[in-house]
């Protein structure tokens, strides 16, 4: 269930400094996991997230225990992420879409909210946690396809939603995963991978140039949610400012991008965008 934060008369007051700085055309946004902790999906590094552990690609690659780790966390959390749902952030940016504000979206998150919510312009910067691909013969299928095979395999690894603890990638904290089976593709008998990009992997380059793309051709980059501590998503931050693009960041705590941007708002996504929805919609 999305929690909603009434928009208040300092909401409006701070949403109308962002509109100020972002213009009244060809807005590019950049999300990040803060957005969708209002739809109950936590993320990595807000000011009140436990320390998190995720698996890096040279562990996933190298290793089948850690492979089998892996997928037995994702087999108990991924239908926690979709049961999710879009809140009033990612409603707000689709709005603003469908009004011409917005001339398309780049996000980090994996949760895939923002197309639930109406965008129709979004890069999947880090993937898809409703896919998976082969290793070996790159072929692209559906998470839930490979749910059944799992489920077939592994009868007695099963946890209700309540149970488990689910992180931003859909990796659910389990005590132990000992015996589980894990599926290869039943293409080429290669290891598959969730479609998602891990901590230690590249951002395949196309998808980051049509990113730089968005970016150039912005009057102004609004980021929300992110801390932008890794790299795939400062650096259209630096970008933007190195064009002499304006950049508003939106998020709770301090960012790697604070120094780069033309005005910070220290605050809840959620409220905020609605906010300025409404500002744009006047």
């Amino acid at each position: 269930m999305s929690r909603q934060e009434p928009a208040t008369e300092d909401t409006a007051a701070v949403a109308e400094r962002v509109r100020a700085a972002l213009g009244s055309a060809r807005v590019a946004v950049l999300t990040g996991a803060g957005l969708s902790t209002d739809s109950g999906i936590p993320d990595y590094r807000g000011p009140d997230s436990p320390p998190r552990e995720p698996m890096t690609y040279q562990q996933f690659v190298s290793s089948a225990a850690f492979r089998r780790h892996y997928w037995a966390r994702n087999h108990l959390g991924w239908r926690h992420m979709g049961d999710a749902r879009p809140n009033e952030g990612h409603r707000a940016l689709a709005r603003l879409e469908r009004e011409g504000v917005l001339s398309g979206l780049i996000t980090q998150n994996v949760d895939t909210l923002h197309q639930a919510a109406g965008s129709r312009h979004v890069i999947d910067l880090h993937g898809r946690y409703d896919r998976v691909i082969c290793l070996t013969c790159r072929r692209v299928t559906g998470r839930a396809a490979l749910a059944d095979r799992l489920a077939t395999l592994n009868p007695e690894f099963t946890a209700e939603h309540a149970d488990v603890e689910v992180a931003p990638d859909a990796d659910a904290a389990v005590a132990s995963t000992e015996g589980f089976r894990v599926a290869d593709c039943d293409s080429c008998g290669g290891i598959l991978k969730p479609d998602i990009v891990y901590f230690g992997e590249n951002v395949p380059k196309d998808r980051v140039e049509r990113a730089y793309a968005l970016v150039d051709r912005a009057d102004a980059l609004l980021v929300a949610g992110s801390s932008l501590t890794v790299w795939s998503g400062l650096r259209f931050v630096r970008r933007a400012a190195r064009r002499g693009t304006p950049v508003v960041i939106v998020n709770r705590g301090p960012t790697r991008g604070d120094g780069l941007a033309t005005l910070k708002a220290e605050t809840g996504c959620s409220p905020l965008l609605r906010a300025l929805s409404e500002f744009y919609a006047v």
